[in-house]
C-alpha cells in the first residue's frame, strides 16, 4: 500500500470519505474501480486516486454511483450524517 504523498485536494468533500468507507470495507483501490466501472461510471485508476485525494471534482452522478457501489448513504459521503 502506498501512502498519499500530497496534502489532500479542495476539489471534492467526498474523497477522504470514500477512501476511508473502502478501506473499512476491506476493500483495494483497484476492486472499488472495477465495482465502479461495472456499474456505468467512466473513470480510470488515476481518476479514482485523484478523486480520493480531493483533487479530481465529482458530478453528481459519480456521486450517486459512488454511494451505491459503496452501500453507503449519500449523506455520509458529504458529512451530513454518519
Amino acid at each position: 500500500m502506498r501512502i498519499r504523498k500530497q496534502e489532500l485536494g479542495d476539489r471534492n468533500i467526498i474523497g477522504a470519505r470514500v477512501e476511508k468507507i473502502r478501506k473499512e470495507k476491506g476493500m483495494k483501490q483497484k476492486d472499488l474501480l472495477a465495482q465502479l466501472q461495472l456499474a456505468g461510471m467512466d473513470i480510470n485508476a488515476s481518476g479514482l486516486s485523484k478523486l480520493e485525494g480531493q483533487v479530481r471534482s465529482v458530478p453528481d452522478y459519480e456521486l450517486v454511483m459512488i454511494s451505491q457501489v459503496l452501500d453507503t448513504d449519500i449523506n455520509t459521503l458529504l458529512g451530513l450524517s454518519e
